[in-house]
């Protein structure tokens, strides 16, 4: 008689249908999220790293690699798990997403390499290529006239420019501004002949000229303009002279010619003193007691600033002055800077000239012997 034994807890059927994996071999809902994410994260690096490298290759071909990455990337360790435990399934995850991201690294590193490179090589054919061809060009075409057209051609238009720019309403202001620069502009457009000049006696360019000098002012004046002296534009010329000296420590000589003996009195003794006072150095000489040389030399007012500008006024037989001239070449200049040392040397100083006054007072002196 046989004894009908009870089954064993092992032994226990299992019902249909059941799983017969082990818990080791069947993730739970948390290890498959973590991997689903793992493997959208590479899928998405990959997608990224092909349209940087390959940016020609169309968005499918990039999409498809960027999905099998992915599809790999949790494919691998469900196939791994089999043969592995659990310890080993994660080892080998992080080996494989160890390997993913190296080499996402090194493709990043080579497409930063290569474009460096590419950038290297663009700038140097750019530099040989403009090294190669600028002693080849041209010179460019000129793009503005001639001086002398300048002058001639330019400076109507370039007035009509300013007077449109300046001139308040009134048609007449319009047109005295107009004017007004088409002479002050073709003056300074004259300028570059280095000799330029205008009617009558023009003493703005004398101001202007002494508040430009630096070096020196050295003039010569004749009796042709003792009476300018007492007159409103002299008072402005002295204190602008005054000014040079006093405050930029520039020089200023004057030498009074003489046409005659007979203008050595009080009169002109008062005339240097009170220039003499302004810091002005101040000598007279007489044309007749001059020496034969030099009394063959020009007689006309002039002065000569820094030494490279000759201010000049022409008169004409009746002594009246009726031309202005501003000439900057150098020879010219050289001549008159000559001429004005050698008189400079041969006047009198202030105290002689008080002794001759005196001497002509008293009789002691003949004036005009010859």
């Amino acid at each position: 008689m046989s004894t009908a034994q009870s089954p064993q807890p092992e032994e226990t059927a299992s019902p249909p249908g059941a799983d017969v994996r082990s818990p080791a071999q069947s993730p739970d809902r948390t290890e498959w999220t973590r991997r689903l994410l793992t493997g959208l994260t590479v899928g998405l690096v990959v997608w990224g790293v092909a349209a940087l490298l390959s940016p020609g290759a169309g968005a499918l071909r990039q999409l498809s690699a960027a999905a099998l990455c992915a599809a790999a990337t949790v494919a691998v360790p469900l196939l791994l798990a089999r043969d592995r435990g659990p310890d080993e399934q994660a080892l080998r995850t992080q080996s494989v997403l160890a390997e993913t991201a190296a080499t996402v690294r090194d493709g990043l590193e080579r497409h930063d390499d290569d474009l460096r490179t590419g950038l290297a090589r663009h700038a140097e054919d750019i530099r040989q290529l403009v090294e190669s061809r600028l002693p080849q060009q041209a010179p460019p075409p000129e793009s503005y006239p001639p001086l002398d057209r300048v002058r001639t051609d330019g400076v109507p238009e370039l007035a009509k420019r300013f007077a449109e720019a300046l001139a308040p309403g009134p048609s007449i202001l319009y047109t005295f501004v107009r004017l007004e620069m088409q002479r002050v502009i073709g003056h300074m457009a004259a300028l570059t002949s280095m000799s330029v000049e205008c009617h009558g006696e023009n003493h703005d360019w004398m101001l202007s000229l002494t508040h430009a000098a630096e070096r020196s002012v050295d003039a010569i004046s004749t009796s042709v303009d003792r009476e300018f002296w007492n007159s409103e534009p002299a008072s402005r010329y002295l204190d602008a002279q005054r000014e040079a000296i006093g405050e930029h420590g520039v020089p200023v000589r004057r030498l009074f010619l003489l046409a005659s003996a007979r203008e050595l009195d009080d009169r002109l003794l008062r005339l240097c003193d009170e220039q003499q006072a302004l810091h002005i150095e101040v000598r007279v000489a007489v044309l007749p007691e001059l020496p034969p040389h030099l009394q063959r030399g020009t007689t006309d007012d002039f002065i000569v600033y820094d030494e490279e500008v000759s201010f000049e006024i022409e008169q004409d037989l009746r002594d009246v002055n009726v031309r202005t001239r501003l000439i900057a070449r150098r020879d010219h200049v050289q001549d008159r800077m000559k001429r004005f040392r050698e008189l400079w040397e041969a006047g009198m100083s202030i105290r002689e000239l008080e002794v001759r006054v005196d001497d002509e007072e008293d009789g002691t002196w003949m004036v005009d012997r010859a």
